[in-house]
Order: structure tokens, then C-alpha cells, then sequence
């Protein structure tokens, strides 16, 4: 993994909740074409609603540089299922694939799928377990094990196949489970997707953080929100990017912010009400103290147009925002070395001495 300080230009994200389904092609492509880096999708599950992985997928093939980032629950999902869903979205993404691992606080999720409610320390775990399964998962298949060999009639070295054993640590809070592999799905072609957590959630005593490529950051206030950046920094080391997390309103079509602004509910993250000069003035300092920022927009037809128009390009202009990266993978986004394959290079056993 690069230091993420060794880069001065950052980057910028911009989730996409607020698009509805139908919508969601049109949106991510304007975000795409303003020269957002990375699309996000919250999950919110609603009756007859896509999940945030379904949205992404859906998103992946019609765009080119953009990456799609969807949120998925550690605590009330099964670890195997995810990591072959975000490798299967690394695949018709183009290597644009990340995942945004949360760890939900939710009776209802617990009893939707007859498990008892976690809550406290217990979040942690279940994400750090879940995070470990799917990255040794994505390892199971080394990047050669496809061999497609018609002579032989063999599709797959299975020496190239390895299993993950994964077990829950003893003082595990929650059901213990083990997961054996191999992944059902070749490795994602990014090798290892990049995993993005909350920081409050990453930490000593929490989710390592080596064992994510990212952070978010959340302040009460945008006065603050810097401060909250340096803290996590502080805290959890060059290696790990930090993106911090902004509600934006905008004057725009002849109204002020302030206007357009409508109550909503409480989101916990640091909200900008003014103006697209304000904003790049607030953005151009944040990304000299974050690697990125994640914007969550009022109304995202309205608020892309004029970020598009007005707070992007100058942000290009300044060199403070890098270009997008053309053909590139969320990997290249973050700054991110080739993923190495923690089976390729240790002594495991293979599948095939196991028959």
C-alpha cells in the first residue's frame, strides 16, 4: 500500500441514495462526466427498492472511469455471499469496485433473518470478521488458476485453488462460524477490492486498520470536520486514506441555500449551505487535509449541475483535484499498489491434496 501523503491532488466522491432506480444510470453518468471519482450507494432497504449492491452492478457497465462503491451490512449478511457479490461487481465494473462496510445497529435486520441483536463492541467484530473472510476469499484463486486448457480439458489448476480457513476468534461477542473456500468466483480483477469503513468503527480494539484501505470521517460542523481529519489521521497512520463526509445545499436556478434547504433527518455529518465559490474554498481546504470527500447532495440533479458548472473545474484549476482516471481501478483512485495474493506466496495446502 503507497502512503496516501506522498499525493497532493485528491479526489471526490458523491453518493447517489437519492436517485431512484430508474435513475440511477442518468445520475452516475452525470456524476461521471463532472468528474466525480467515485459513485457511492447507501443501503436503505425499502420494499420493491434495489439494495445498494444492485444499484452499483446496475451502474458498473455504462460507465468508464467513475468508480461504484455500495454499502453492505457486516453484521447481518453472510460474509461468503458478499465477497462473491463484490467480486462479481469488480468484474462488470471494470476493476471500478469497492465496498463500504457497515456495521448496522438494526432489531429489524436482526429480525428479518432470525438473529439475535447485536449492538456495542459486538459491531466491531462482526466487521472485522467479515472484512477478513472476504479478503481471504478474494485470495482463494490465484490470478493464474483460469488455465482453460482444451487439450487437457481442464478449466481450472486446482493447485491454484486455495482454502481460506477462516475461523471465529474464541472471544467472539456473536455466533461463532467458520467459512473453508475456495470462493465459487475467480479473484476480482482489482485482486482485492478496496474496503472503506467509518473511522468511529476502525481503530485498536476495533476493525484493524490495516485490515481497510479507507476511512470516513464525519464532524457535527464543517468548521470542525478538518480537525476530525487530522485526528484520524493521527490516529490511524498514512497508509489509510481519509475522506471526509459533507451534506452539501447550494445556491442555484436563482434560489439561495438557504431557501432550498428543507429539514431532513438527523445525518450526524457537517452540512455546507451557501454558495458554489464558498464551497470550493471549503473543499480546496479539506483536500489539503483529507485524501478525499465524499458529498452528500440536497438534490443531486440540482447540485451536480452546478458542481459540474462551477466548483469541479476549479478545483482542477487550483490542483487541488486530480483528473480522472481514465480506464483505471478504484485501486488507482486510492493510490493503491498491485493487491499480492497472500496464497501465492505463503505455503498453503491445496485443494488438491485434500482429495
Amino acid at each position: 500500500m503507497s502512503t496516501f501523503e506522498e499525493r497532493k491532488a485528491g479526489f471526490l466522491a458523491v453518493e447517489l441514495d437519492g436517485a431512484g432506480y430508474e435513475g440511477i444510470a442518468a445520475a452516475v453518468l452525470a456524476a461521471e462526466s463532472a468528474g466525480f471519482h467515485a459513485a457511492t450507494f447507501k443501503d436503505t432497504p425499502e420494499a420493491g427498492r434495489a439494495n445498494a449492491l444492485q444499484r452499483a452492478a446496475f451502474a458498473g457497465p455504462v460507465t468508464r472511469t467513475i468508480a461504484v462503491v455500495p454499502e453492505i451490512d457486516t453484521v447481518y449478511t453472510e460474509p461468503f455471499h458478499v465477497s462473491t457479490q463484490l467480486a462479481s461487481l469488480d468484474y462488470v465494473s471494470g476493476g471500478r469496485a469497492g465496498w463500504i462496510a457497515t456495521a448496522a445497529v438494526s432489531p429489524e435486520a436482526a429480525a428479518a433473518v432470525g438473529r439475535s441483536f447485536v449492538e456495542g463492541d459486538a459491531l466491531a467484530q462482526e466487521a472485522a470478521a467479515s472484512i477478513e473472510v472476504s479478503r481471504r476469499l478474494w485470495d482463494s484463486w490465484e490470478d493464474d488458476a483460469v488455465i482453460r486448457d482444451v487439450a487437457t480439458g481442464r478449466y481450472i489448476d486446482v493447485d491454484k485453488l486455495h482454502y481460506a480457513d477462516f475461523e471465529t476468534p474464541a472471544d467472539f461477542s456473536g455466533a461463532a462460524y467458520s467459512v473453508k473456500g475456495p470462493s465459487i468466483i475467480p479473484r476480482p480483477l482489482q485482486g482485492q477490492l478496496p474496503v472503506l469503513a467509518a473511522a468511529s468503527l476502525v481503530g485498536e480494539g476495533l476493525v484493524p486498520s490495516d485490515a481497510v484501505d479507507a476511512v470516513l470521517v464525519s464532524a457535527p460542523t464543517p468548521e470542525l470536520l478538518a480537525a476530525e481529519v487530522r485526528d484520524a489521521r493521527a490516529r490511524l497512520g498514512s497508509s489509510v486514506a481519509i475522506v471526509a463526509e459533507l451534506d452539501v445545499v447550494l445556491d442555484a436556478r436563482g434560489q439561495s441555500a438557504a431557501t432550498r434547504q428543507v429539514p431532513s433527518p438527523e445525518s450526524g455529518l457537517a452540512r455546507f449551505v451557501g454558495s458554489a465559490a464558498d464551497l470550493t474554498e471549503l473543499l480546496g481546504s479539506l483536500l489539503n487535509e483529507a485524501d478525499g470527500v465524499r458529498l452528500h447532495l440536497a438534490a443531486l440533479d440540482v447540485e451536480l449541475e452546478e458542481l459540474s458548472r462551477l466548483v469541479l473545474p476549479e478545483l482542477r484549476r487550483r490542483g487541488a483535484l486530480r483528473p480522472p482516471v481514465q480506464d483505471g481501478t478504484f485501486r488507482d483512485v486510492l493510490g493503491l499498489a498491485p493487491a499480492e495474493n497472500r496464497y501465492s506466496t505463503t505455503a498453503v495446502a491445496p485443494l488438491a491434496a485434500g482429495k
